[in-house]
């Protein structure tokens, strides 16, 4: 039996039987045969072919040269494939995606994105990468690299869980901002800071208790001081401690001026308490001034104008103490009027509490968020009043034992009703007027039922947002560690949260 002959000497001619004559050569493939001076795929199966279909026994030679050959030809670089255009195969928890590898390099910082880091989840053995994640969150992962770094989150996948896959394939923090405002969080403003380290040392003491042992010390002490001063402002008013030298009248014989008896307002015992306090409140509020990073929002804050307002009293006061014996009567008198209303100032040092009391701080921003619901909540209010008051007022105009002599009294009476407060101080006698009186407070009901419940909404919406940043026990350097490959090693995931526009890390242990 004729056996067709190959020629290895040059392995891009061979010479075989017509009948094994098989046109799998194309011009491409010819083309690079003949720039790479290699056997082609095509060739090699031709010379398969006829070892395949040799009977003679005597072709050990031939079967070992034929192998190398094959060796050489698929160690080559894939035909008409550039090294980005080479695919991918990620295994994800059993469910394999495909991509293109130049696709991943478009963001190197990444897990995937870095051949280092992702070669530790290589399996040689099926020639693809495995990850033991959360399968469905891989596709928004996938679209990120496809899309050219625009994050979506699956509808199917829970935010956090979406948030804990963004963090273990670090995409950066520049995704998750973009994730967050995509869900619709609310980026927290950046919080300035002074630029030395001392005058920032300073401030956080004082002005942010959360920041270390010290500055908790500092705000227990701060509190102490103003429920004193607190207290001793209530205390002061009893009948049994009312100093009542300030309202006797001086008496005056000859050129000498003589007070009425009573003690010294500096040797008081409720003065000293309250100089104590005022020490303790200056002294914080300069050294927050001296050290604060902007001097404008300093005057700007809220916090700090109650601060000046509580300690203006005590001044006023030490110096109308100070002139008091040397000014005429008239204006002694003048004084001591002008005294008790700035005295009636301090009852706003309570706000002082709001620094250090979360609770008042979510009631200050529910209030702040729905002043357009209270101001149409008041605007209804006085609506009803004038409508129901000057309708009381006509039904009782012809009644001589009403209480309703004009439509201005009726304000009061209008005001309790529609509050569904109901003094009973006044009421209506007549029929007419008695009809008017439900009607008022059926449409009191419903005028202040209809913008609370928006309120309420905003007071739940602080409020849990107050109680996720509590719960946060990791400051934004965990972002840093999951970036370093701390949290691809140990396959902990990281949940959603966040401090000052940082997340929080929450190790986990299994699956996501």
């Amino acid at each position: 039996m004729e056996v067709a002959l190959v020629n290895f000497d040059n392995s891009d001619q061979v010479v075989s039987d017509p009948r094994y004559a098989n046109n799998l050569t194309s011009d491409r493939q010819q083309q690079h045969q003949q720039m790479s001076g290699r056997p082609t795929c095509a060739s090699l199966l031709t010379n398969w072919k006829l070892l395949v279909n040799n009977e003679n026994s005597n072709n050990e030679t031939v079967f070992s040269r034929f192998t190398k050959e094959c060796n050489d030809s698929f160690g080559m670089d894939p035909l008409g494939i550039e090294e980005g255009d080479q695919r991918v195969i990620i295994n994800i928890a059993g469910l394999r995606f495909e991509t293109q590898l130049k696709t991943l390099n478009e963001f190197p910082d990444t897990l995937l994105g870095d051949p280092q880091k992702r070669m530790q989840y290589f399996d040689s053995m099926r020639n693809e990468y495995f990850f033991d994640r959360n399968r469905p969150s891989f596709d928004g992962i996938l679209y990120y690299y496809q899309s050219g770094g625009k994050i979506r989150r699956p509808a199917n996948v829970p935010i956090d869980v979406f948030a804990d896959e963004i963090l273990f394939y670090e995409l950066g923090s520049d995704a998750m901002e973009q994730f967050r405002e995509d869900e619709g969080f609310i980026k927290d403003p950046e919080i300035p800071l002074p630029t030395h380290d001392i005058q920032r040392q300073f401030w956080l003491l004082f002005e942010y208790p959360e920041s270390s042992s010290a500055a908790r010390a500092v705000a227990l002490v701060s509190v102490f001081v103003i429920v004193v001063s607190i207290i001793i402002f209530c205390l002061e008013t009893l009948p049994e401690f009312r100093e009542e030298r300030e309202f006797l009248p001086i008496e005056t014989t000859g050129n000498a001026t003589q007070e009425a008896g009573g003690p010294s307002t500096f040797t008081d015992p409720f003065f000293v308490i309250e100089t104590a306090c005022i020490v303790w409140f200056f002294f914080e509020l300069m050294i927050r001034f001296f050290v604060c990073p902007s001097k404008q929002e300093f005057f700007r804050n809220i916090m700090n104008i109650i601060d000046i307002v509580s300690i203006i009293p005590y001044f006023v006061t030490l110096i109308t103490e100070l002139i008091k014996q040397q000014a005429p009567n008239g204006q002694q008198t003048m004084s001591l009027a002008i005294l008790r209303i700035i005295r009636l100032v301090r009852v706003f040092r309570i706000f002082k509490l709001s620094r250090h009391s979360k609770g008042l701080q979510i009631l200050g921003q529910t209030l702040k968020a729905s002043m357009r619901e209270l101001g149409l909540l008041i605007f209804f209010l006085f609506i009803g009043v004038i409508l129901f008051s000057s309708a009381v007022y006509f039904a009782e105009v012809d009644e001589p034992k009403s209480q309703f002599t004009s439509i201005p009294d009726g304000f009061w009476w209008a005001v309790v009703t529609m509050t569904t407060v109901g003094y009973g101080d006044m009421c209506p006698i007549t029929l007419g007027g008695k009809m008017v009186g439900t009607l008022c407070a059926i449409a009191g009901v419903l005028t202040i039922a209809l913008p609370v419940p928006v309120i309420v909404s905003n007071f739940n919406y602080f409020y849990h947002r107050e109680t996720e940043q509590e719960e946060r026990q990791v400051l934004p350097e965990d972002l840093e560690k999951g970036n370093d490959g701390g949290v691809a090693k140990s396959g902990s995931t990281l949940s959603l949260n966040k401090l000052n526009g940082a997340c929080n890390h929450k190790p986990k242990n299994g699956k996501t």
